[in-house]
């Protein structure tokens, strides 16, 4: 029996990455995406010639509403959801004096980045302990918070304070779900080459030069996913809630 998995943010970045090899995995992939259609259209052509199945939605999660109806065509499609990665997520819309942030930039922050991340995973989370596990496979939740869940970063503050919240959510829900034998892990990227990231490349170029990273270069997305599949694939089953940092050393202290 094939296993699902719900991917947020999947057109693009970290989530086109974790959608494609989740689905080298053996997961078929429902990729969740907002007004996105052309990318996710190439992503579904991607995940099928892997010989996985893909069923594209254009979905704000923020819009707590519509959590329903997305996953009810998802378990329309494939019977239930064995992974839900909570990778969708917004920045701040100016970095600027912490004095400055704006209701608007807070509220989108947190509508997307906590709100709405925490009732589809409660959404997910109940159908998860009410359905039978799809053959052997584990099953799991992982969420794709940051390094500003730890490290504060003053010009993006209402983007650090979401992602220090989503990391709070997903240390809950594992201890929730663990009973359940359902694995809840949190990844905290750091400086991940995105289009995200793409407008501060050559600031982080040079700090990267300067010895930033132990690892002197920018992660890609490839490095967030791999690690994700490790979770999925149920190889760390006596890991509860530990976040897992993607990040080349960058927030290792050092002197």
């Amino acid at each position: 029996m094939s296993r699902t998995a719900v991917v947020t943010g999947a057109s693009r970045g970290i989530g086109r990455a974790v959608a494609l090899a989740l689905a080298a995995e053996g997961f078929d992939i429902a990729a969740i995406a907002l007004g996105d259609t052309e990318r996710l259209q190439t992503l579904v052509t991607e995940v099928e010639a892997l010989g996985r199945a893909c069923l594209p939605l254009d979905l704000d999660i923020g819009d707590i509403e519509r959590h329903a109806g997305a996953l009810d065509a998802v378990t329309a499609r494939f019977g239930g959801i064995d992974c839900l990665v909570n990778n969708a997520g917004v920045s701040v819309l100016n970095r600027g004096d912490l004095l400055d942030v704006n209701p608007q930039s807070y509220d989108r922050c947190f509508d997307i980045n906590t709100r709405g991340t925490f009732f589809l995973t409660q959404a997910v989370a109940r159908q998860m302990t009410q359905q039978t596990p799809a053959g052997e496979g584990a099953r799991s939740i992982v969420f794709v918070t940051s390094s500003n869940a730890v490290v504060a970063s003053v010009e993006r503050g209402e983007y650090c304070m979401s992602k220090s919240a989503l990391s709070m959510a997903a240390r809950l829900f594992a201890l929730r779900l663990a009973s359940h034998g359902i694995g809840v892990f949190e990844v905290q990227p750091g400086l991940i080459l995105t289009e995200m990231t793409a407008p501060s490349k050559a600031k982080y170029d040079a700090l990267i030069a300067e010895g930033m990273t132990a690892t002197p270069r920018w992660g890609h997305p490839d490095d967030v996913a791999r690690v994700i599949r490790t979770m999925a694939a149920g190889l760390l089953p006596y890991t509860v809630a530990q976040e897992v940092r993607v990040d080349g050393g960058l927030m290792i202290q050092r002197f």
